[in-house]
């Protein structure tokens, strides 16, 4: 069944809200230059009925019944219906935002900053050392703790989109209804990729953070005698990087407990990932390694329960050398010490959506709906912005090979 839109109604209660008694208490969603402001108004059940009225009516459009579509562009003309739409648009691109799925979270912490100003986070190591023993009346001997700091700030991205007042007209709504997907998978794209550039470079894994200093990068000055030098995805490779990782300590001579971690690969070792993960079996030497001849144990694949998976496009696009070969392991970010932190704007963490005031004004006055373009081409510009930042922290919770074998 299609539903319509009580034009005539919904819009004058509309009318009431934007200049009426309610207009202190109920407020827009866009000023005339485009500016998001409180929704407080979105607690009045007459504003929330008439929006649920336009997004079933909306619905109907992107579904192919003309009736709403002529319905639809019918209300369209009507100078106020343009603040339902905008907050049908805007939902809409926090829907489609948030049913992309997320994948940097699984190798970095998700922070929050007030500002764009330079943040600092603070870590404390040590302190985690074994008690020694204190005597009768002894005094208790003092533990060195040593703290570090990471800093970062934010940064605007955007994007404006720019639909002619014919392609409305023509296609039903259907330049409209794309936006807001199109821009969703936009800022999650952004994000995605902001988060491998972090660890990533075109020449290989940010050989700043992944170095023989750090002591996460596999080969035999960081591993030990029979350690290769960045082993290709194997089970044997995989075997040597949590080896690697497992021997970090912390300021006190301590060992790092890692309970998870995540193997992020190019799609060119997918499959090779996950039969090492999905396997039921593996042929193990006794000492390790992979078995040979009658020197083999059949053992449960103890890995599935250790190791995630995380497959990332990004990687062959940022690393242009050795991009479908490298391959990197994270200790899971909620174990307290993550190897990055990605950060984003208080109040602004999802992506906005913005709309361009007209700049026309109609012969004997009157507003102008956006939707009907500008006065010089009739445009319509549709804005996006999203804001995001973050940056490396503990090289101990990540190792990483380039998979060339030398």
């Amino acid at each position: 069944m299609t539903t319509t839109l009580d034009t005539g109604t919904s819009l004058a209660r509309l009318g009431e809200y934007i200049g009426g008694s309610d207009s202190a208490a109920t407020e827009r969603i866009y000023e005339g230059d485009g500016r998001r402001i409180s929704r407080r108004r979105d607690a009045d059940p007459r504003y929330q009925r008439d929006l649920s009225d336009v997004m079933f009516l909306f619905e109907d459009v992107m579904a192919g019944s003309r009736r709403a579509a002529i319905t639809f562009q019918e209300s369209m003309s009507r100078s106020d219906f343009q603040f339902l739409f905008g907050d049908v648009l805007d939902r809409q691109l926090l829907g489609a935002y948030n049913t992309m799925p997320v994948q940097w979270d699984t190798t970095a912490r998700r922070g929050r900053v007030r500002d764009f100003r330079t943040v600092k986070r603070f870590t404390l190591d040590g302190g985690k050392g074994v008690l020694g023993k204190v005597g009768e009346l002894a005094p208790y001997k003092a533990r060195a703790v040593t703290d570090g700091a990471y800093t970062y700030s934010v940064e605007k991205y955007g994007a404006e989109i720019p639909i002619s007042w014919e392609t409305v007209v023509n296609d039903d709504l259907d330049a409209l209804g794309d936006l807001p997907a199109a821009l969703g998978l936009a800022a999650r794209r952004t994000e995605e990729r902001f988060a491998a550039t972090l660890y990533v470079s075109s020449t290989g894994p940010n050989a700043t953070f992944f170095s023989n200093g750090n002591r996460n990068v596999i080969n035999p000055t960081v591993g030990g005698t029979g350690v290769p030098i960045n082993p290709p995805l194997s089970v044997t490779g995989l075997q040597y990087a949590m080896q690697i990782m497992g021997q970090q300590v912390d300021s006190d001579g301590g060992p790092i407990f890692v309970e998870s971690v995540v193997l992020e690969v190019p799609p060119a070792l997918e499959v090779a990932a996950n039969n090492i993960i999905n396997s039921t079996e593996i042929l193990a030497a006794t000492g390790g390694g992979d078995g040979t001849g009658n020197d083999q144990l059949r053992v449960m694949n103890w890995l599935r329960n250790r190791v995630q998976v995380r497959v990332n496009p990004w990687l062959p696009i940022l690393n242009t050398t050795n991009g479908n070969t490298a391959w990197y392991l994270f200790a899971s970010p909620g174990a307290g010490r993550p190897a990055m932190e990605v950060g984003f704007l208080m109040g602004h963490e999802t992506p906005e959506l913005w709309m361009k005031s007209p700049d026309a004004v109609r012969v004997g006055g009157g507003l102008v709906n956006p939707e009907e373009g500008d006065f010089e081409h009739d445009g319509i510009r549709y804005r996006v912005r999203h804001v995001v930042g973050g940056t490396l922290m503990d090289p101990k919770l990540a190792v990483a090979s380039s998979g060339l074998g030398s």
